[in-house]
This record gives C-alpha cells, structure tokens and sequence, in this order.
C-alpha cells in the first residue's frame, strides 16, 4: 500500500512546489507548465539566431522578469521560466541550466559564465515509497554586480551577495557574503573585494 502523504493537505503539487514544500514531480499539471517552458525556450533559440528583437520578447514571456538589456546566450536550459527573475544589464553566456522549482533572482549587472547551474530542487533524504518521485525546493538569490565564472553551481537556498565573485568550477553550498571571491569545492572566501 502506497502512504498518501498529502491526504490533510487540500493543495496542489503545484501550490506545495511554490511554497518549497514536498510535492509529487510528475504531476499533469507541473508536466503542462514544463512543456511550456520547453516550447519557449526552443522559440528563444531560434529566433536568437534571425531576429534578436524577436527573441527577446519571447525572453519576457518565458522568465518572471527581465530588466533592460539583459544578454541570454543560447542554448539555456530551465525547469518553468516563470520563477525567474534577470536584473537589468545582466550578461549570462552559453548553457545557462537554470533549474528553477523555487524562485531564482538574479541581480543587476551581472556576468554569468558558460556552463553555469543553478539548482533549487531538493530531495528527501529518508527512505520512504515513491521517494524518487517527492521533491522540494529552495529559492537562489544572487546580488548585484556579481560574477559567476564558468561551470560554476549554486545549489538550492544559497543567497549571493552584491559584488562577489564565484570562480570558475566553484561549488557554492552555503551564502556569500557582498564583496568576496570563493573559490573550490565546496567554495570558500579566499579574498574580500
């Protein structure tokens, strides 16, 4: 017998997603808006290549957000689109994956390497059935004027302050302060700015 684990809990997985609470990924409805994100993205790309004006108005129908002059460089890989929010003058390179479950904020004057993730999906670590099929999620913010070098990866609920640097291949696992480098992994300060 399989636990119905959200049986006092009227919500959708959907709603219990955007609340960061576990919900069932494969859902119907989940599955639509995934599909969504899919086609929008696969328009962004080829208009990215004939007519950039073009492109960036899918840009704005995709994502939450996206401030003046901001820069996507395709491809770019995200969960829904809708739970993400680019700050003005923003410069993200090629193979963004922008797994978005929760919110993910990026800041103004920002400058994203190639092969950067950002990850806020989480899985429970207890045994349980259909544990392959619960997750949750906890929302990336990154600051203003922040660099992230390439490969680096922000797992979920870190917060990245104004005016940090992340370098290439780093693996932030916890917050950084505004006004530091972090290098490795797991990323550490090795220098304040």
């Amino acid at each position: 017998m399989v636990t119905d684990y959200f049986a006092d809990d009227p919500r959708t997985n959907h709603e219990r997603m955007l609340a960061g609470d576990l919900y069932i990924a494969d859902d119907p409805e989940i599955a639509r808006l995934q599909q969504r994100a899919l086609r929008l993205v696969a328009r962004y790309q080829a208009a990215f290549i004939e007519d950039y004006d073009g492109a960036k108005v899918v840009l704005a129908e995709l994502l939450a957000s996206v401030g003046e002059d901001v820069y996507v460089r395709p491809p770019f890989y995200v969960d829904y689109g809708s739970n993400i929010s680019i700050g003005a003058r923003t410069f993200v390179n090629y193979n963004l994956t922008a797994l978005d479950v929760a919110r993910i904020t990026i800041g103004e004057d920002c400058q994203i390497g190639p092969n950067v993730q950002l990850l806020t999906p989480t899985h429970p670590l207890e045994p349980q059935p259909r544990r392959d099929k619960l997750e949750a999620a906890r929302p990336i913010t990154i600051g203003d004027n922040v660099w992230l070098g390439g490969g680096a990866i922000v797992l979920p609920g870190v917060t990245i302050g104004d005016n940090a640097v992340v370098g290439a291949g780093a693996v932030v696992t916890k917050d950084v302060p505004a006004n530091v480098v972090v290098v490795g992994n797991p990323a550490r300060p090795v220098r304040e700015l």
